[in-house]
């Protein structure tokens, strides 16, 4: 039964594919080659395999040309908006300092003329009491005048009654004449005390009614300084606040930041000072306060620009690259199983100018095993980068180097399959994600 299967599954092969003979003639003798169907289906199906194989790989090597070359200009676009929104961030900042700038300087000279009405309005204070003393004396005066007018009068009264008992009518003329000389003398008296109450009263109306518009003066300031404050707080709120979380978003505590910033401050003219004391020697005014509080936010912001040029905020490559492998573990491509992979990849063409992304000092530049060329660069507040695999080393340890300047060119150089930047962060010597510092960044500058 098996037997007569196979018979008829030669006898259709046969029919197929039937058996060829390739004939090979020499001088001497002639031979031929047998080839049966199954070798023939055998060569049939190596061939098509082999033609799929090649149309499979050609498209797969198109499509990764054709990939390769649109996240090029992905990244150049991207490059591109990413300074164009750094160069408008930064005019905003600018004109925000220049704004916060000016908004001191009319509160200044709104301090001093509030000082000079404050001086004004003590002075009018005091003229005015000076008045109401004098009237009070004037009034004292013109009582007493009165007293001693009636005191006189019955002294004339009990005189003119002992002339009168002693002289009969001859004295009733004297006495006449001296009350009527009386009379004018008190008169005259009391006329004079009239006309200085009349005057002093109208120096202390002009006094208040200079004194209700220096109040009114000062109302009408205090409801500018009220506005220019609102507009200083709220230009302080949009800067610092970016600021605050670009600083946690790097893993950073801000206020130990702006703390070690303040202890290694020696920047020329030194941070912000408040006002410590009022104007008129007492406690601090509300306003005096809140300018404080802008003061304060003033040295905040002032702080965290320091503080960003000496963090690694930027990128070290400014030529277009493309993101080859990130920061975590990974499977190590000899198969010794996963690795811990402590920077990201950056590649890009060969000697492609390597940037530093802070101002730092040069501890390390030169040749580091499986790093190849490396150079290391160690910043402020424990933070340190890393360079490696580059083709040339442009810098030497001990230099000083600021935020942008070249340290050496991309390359191939140690433990490396393809030319690319590794670039590390380290905090306290412990490797962190460096897409925290470069995303951090791009979303304030």
């Amino acid at each position: 039964m098996l037997n007569r299967l196979a018979y008829r599954f030669h006898q259709s092969l046969e029919r197929l594919f039937p058996e060829q003979r390739l004939f090979l003639k020499s001088d001497t003798e002639t031979r031929f080659i047998r080839l049966r169907p199954t070798t023939q289906i055998i060569a049939l199906v190596g061939g098509t395999l082999g033609l799929a194989w090649t149309i499979v790989a050609t498209a797969l090597i198109m499509m990764d040309s054709i990939g390769a070359g649109s996240a090029r200009e992905q990244s150049v676009r991207q490059q591109a908006l990413y300074e164009e929104r750094l160069n408008l961030l930064s005019a905003d900042r600018d004109l925000r300092a220049e704004e916060a700038v000016r908004a001191q300087e009319r509160f200044n000279v709104a301090l001093t003329q509030v000082s000079d009405m404050q001086e004004r309005l003590l002075a009018s204070e005091d003229r005015r009491r000076e008045l109401e003393t004098g009237i009070d004396a004037i009034q004292d005066t013109l009582r007493r005048t009165i007293s001693e007018r009636d005191e006189a009068r019955a002294e004339a009264d009990r005189v003119t009654l002992a002339l009168n008992t002693q002289s009969g009518g001859v004295t009733e003329m004297g006495r006449a004449k001296d009350t009527v000389a009386t009379l004018q003398f008190l008169t005259g008296a009391l006329g004079e005390a009239a006309e200085e109450r009349n005057a002093e009263l109208a120096e202390a109306e002009i006094a208040r009614e200079e004194t209700r518009l220096v109040a009114d003066e000062k109302k009408a300031l205090e409801m500018r300084n009220d506005a220019i404050f609102a507009k200083l707080e709220e230009a302080l709120t949009i800067s610092v606040e970016p600021l605050d979380n670009m600083f946690r978003e790097a893993g950073m505590s801000p206020e130990d930041l702006l703390d070690a910033v303040r202890d290694g401050y020696s920047g020329q003219g030194g941070p912000l000072t408040p006002i410590s004391f009022s104007s008129s020697g007492g406690a601090l005014t509300p306003d005096e306060q809140r300018a404080n509080a802008i003061l304060t936010g003033l040295d905040r912001m002032n702080m965290y620009r320091i503080a960003a040029f000496k963090l690694p905020f930027a990128m070290p490559l400014k030529d277009s690259f493309r993101w080859t492998s990130g920061f975590g573990y990974r499977r190590d491509p000899k198969g010794y199983g996963t690795r811990m992979h402590e920077g990201t990849d950056m590649a890009g063409a060969y000697g492609t100018p390597v940037y530093a992304t802070a101002d730092g000092t040069i501890t390390h530049a030169g040749w580091d095993s499986g790093y190849g060329r490396l150079v290391k660069i160690q910043h402020d507040f424990g933070v340190e980068t890393r360079y490696a695999h580059l083709s040339q080393v442009r810098v030497e340890v001990g230099q000083r180097v600021s935020r942008g300047d070249r340290i050496g060119d991309m390359g191939n150089s140690g433990r490396s399959t393809g030319t690319h930047l590794h670039y590390e962060v380290r905090l306290g010597g412990t490797a962190v994600n460096p897409m925290t510092f470069i995303k951090a960044a791009k979303n304030v500058f």
